[in-house]
């Protein structure tokens, strides 16, 4: 247990940076790349409703650990493929589930406001039942590793991650992006897996209640570790916004999120 308190005050060369925000680049990982088995897959939630979702791996039989990617509120997108992509390219089964797939899908919006109106109608425990029938999908796989998934998201997405992580024990490991407290900090009590935490000094409205959750998580003897990174906005993982990608924030978040699977998933 362990964290990395690194400050939260946005100084001028973060301004500096924010201001000056280097463009932003397409997929890192070629949708086609010929090392990797990527595409649209379907799968039953735990009510038999019919989900969709996107499913990238190495090539070949062998059984390697999974990850389960959570996307922000607007839905799946080309982004939160290639982490997915990205994933896959470290060595990992990533399936990205499409959490407005009880609705038609994220494609069935003509927003990303009214896809996102949506996804809060539906709520947690539907997605509960859906990340669920993700972990079940990914288990019934035989290139899978039995017992070795994980489950990360982003913005939105990595509430869900904390959220499903204090409802499932099927998890090993769980990465949370700037993602949001659970409603009930006290269900904390219930998890199972290691949790690692990245978070943007410059997003108060998230980092303000880290605290709150590391003491929840002490209170409980939870394994939490997380890093606050100095002056990185909200989103700043996200390489396909200049508006809020921090290149050496998101390097870094990266590369510890890659250790913690190596650690908790690869063993």
């Amino acid at each position: 247990k362990s964290a990395w308190l690194t400050g939260s005050v946005v100084t001028a060369s973060a301004l500096g940076d924010f201001l000056g925000a280097k463009p932003a680049h397409g997929a890192q990982v070629d949708p086609n790349d010929p090392a990797l088995v990527s595409g649209e897959v379907k799968y039953p939630s735990v009510d038999g409703v019919g989900l969709s979702g996107y499913l990238t791996r190495p090539k070949g039989d062998d059984k390697r650990p999974a990850v389960i990617v959570i996307h922000g509120w607007t839905g799946i997108d080309d982004h939160i493929r290639d982490v997915g992509r990205r994933l896959a390219k470290a060595g990992y089964v990533a399936l990205v589930p499409d959490l407005l797939s009880r609705s038609g899908g994220t494609g069935a919006f003509s927003s990303g406001e009214a896809a996102t109106k949506e996804i809060y109608r539906l709520g947690d425990e539907m997605f509960t039942k859906d990340l669920t029938g993700a972990v079940n999908h990914l288990n019934g796989q035989n290139f899978v590793r039995a017992n070795k998934i994980g489950v990360t998201g982003f913005c939105w997405g990595g509430g869900r991650a904390l959220m499903f992580t204090t409802r499932s024990k099927d998890l090993a490991a769980s990465v949370i992006y700037y993602g949001e407290n659970p409603q009930n900090l006290e269900d904390v009590k219930n998890i199972t897996a290691p949790v690692l935490g990245h978070y943007g000094g410059a997003d108060e409205r998230i980092t303000s209640g880290v605290p709150q959750l590391e003491a929840a998580m002490k209170k409980y003897g939870k394994s939490f570790e997380y890093k606050i990174y100095p002056g990185a906005p909200h989103a700043f993982n996200t390489d396909t916004s200049p508006r809020s990608y921090r290149e050496e924030a998101a390097k870094e978040a990266w590369s510890r999120t890659l250790e913690f699977f190596k650690k908790h998933l690869e063993s």
